[in-house]
């Protein structure tokens, strides 16, 4: 674009953008980009994960329970018959060792008869009760059964088949299905003694840390339990991997464009309990969508052309094809369509503006200085008159 002014041409410049100042899209890829909003993110709680080269381990799954350790229950009794008249904890409280439980009143002939005080053997939680106030007592009665549940067993009936790919010192994720949000880790101390001929399963008894008390016998588990691993697999956490199991596909994060997703086919290998591998279709360093990438898939294109997304992102003007336009392809579409504000460069608003402004600034520089000029032309006349 050029301004005439009387004597003086000024020109003003729309804009022009290298390709090379930014990255093409692959018009190819456009059909696969699923675009959002920064609202439709948050909505769909958008969460990525990098793509890794990590050891991966392979994993044998069972499920089991959570069993008491035999060695940490302790029995209560009274070495002398009587009666209850004194019970101090009740089934679930937990118990310090040498706390006084019961009292039992001896028969002993006595005024008072003699009462004899009874203490917890061990630390842990009362599991049963057998006892009421009143109650009497002999020596062969259990009155109270205590447990340790600092550390307890979970056992896994693993399949005999896989058993044997198990050893002792093996560890294991546990979950528990009264406990979803935590996993605990299991070291194999031992098998079990026989095998179940019905189920054709053998028991893997796993030493678990339980300082809290929150696992409790009979919980149901579920085990993954390391096999063997394997150094430098490129892998992606399970919930990323959509589709079914001829198309499986995980949802990219684009590079350049924010809130932008490219539905990528991927070829799919081993998988544990957390990971999948991946064969071919990503590289460390991507980005793909963990949680909400299965609601992606209902989402499609998210509106737009590969045009206004790419206009949106980098703030001036592209092709059809997504590549940048020119000075003269600008120009040409101005005077095409009545080119539309929303697709100009954010900047746009300023350029005939300021060319105005520099032409103003021009034209009032020229008339200075011929005002000055002709000062000066009149101050040397009226010397020359004087001088004469």
């Amino acid at each position: 674009m050029r301004l005439l002014i009387p004597g003086f041409i000024l020109f003003l410049t729309m804009p022009s953008f290298s390709q090379e100042e930014e990255q093409e899209v692959d018009p190819n890829q456009f059909a696969n980009m699923v675009r959002l909003d920064e609202i439709m993110a948050q909505n769909l709680g958008i969460e990525l994960a990098d793509v890794v080269e990590t050891d991966f381990e392979t994993t044998v799954f069972a499920i089991g329970r959570i069993e008491e350790i035999p060695s940490r229950h302790s029995v209560l009794s009274s070495r002398i018959p009587g009666r209850i008249v004194g019970l101090e904890a009740i089934e679930g409280d937990r118990v310090e060792a040498g706390q006084l439980l019961v009292k039992v009143e001896s028969r002993q002939p006595g005024n008072p008869p003699p009462v004899i005080p009874l203490h917890a053997p061990i630390s842990g939680i009362v599991s049963e009760s057998h006892v009421r106030m009143g109650e009497p007592v002999e020596p062969s009665n259990e009155l109270l059964d205590i447990i340790d549940l600092s550390e307890v067993w979970a056992v896994a009936r693993v399949p005999e088949q896989e058993a044997a790919a198990l050893q002792v010192g093996s560890k294991s994720r546990i979950r528990i299905a009264a406990l979803p949000d935590k996993t605990f880790t299991g070291e194999l101390i031992r098998f079990g003694t026989t095998a179940d001929p019905k189920a054709g399963t053998l028991d893997a008894i796993f030493r678990i840390a339980n300082p809290d008390y929150a696992l409790r016998p009979g919980m149901r588990a579920e085990f993954s339990i390391v096999a063997s691993s394997r150094p430098n697999v490129t892998a992606v956490p399970l919930e990323a991997l959509q589709g079914d199991p001829a198309n499986r596909v995980v949802y990219v994060k684009d590079f350049d464009l924010p809130n932008v997703f490219i539905k990528s086919p991927v070829q799919t290998g081993a998988r544990n309990d957390r990971y999948v591998e991946i064969i071919s279709g990503l590289f460390p360093g991507d980005q793909v969508v963990t949680k909400g990438s299965y609601f992606l898939g209902f989402v499609g294109g998210g509106g737009g052309s590969l045009k206004d997304a790419l206009d949106a992102a980098h703030g001036h003007p592209h092709n059809e094809d997504g590549t940048p336009m020119t000075a003269d392809e600008i120009a040409k579409a101005e005077q095409a369509d009545g080119y539309h504000e929303e697709h100009a460069p954010a900047n746009s608003h300023l350029v005939l503006p300021l060319g105005l402004l520099a032409g103003v600034a021009i034209i009032l520089l020229i008339i200075s200085g011929v005002m000055i000029a002709t000062a000066h032309a009149r101050i040397r006349a009226l010397e020359s008159t004087n001088n004469q």
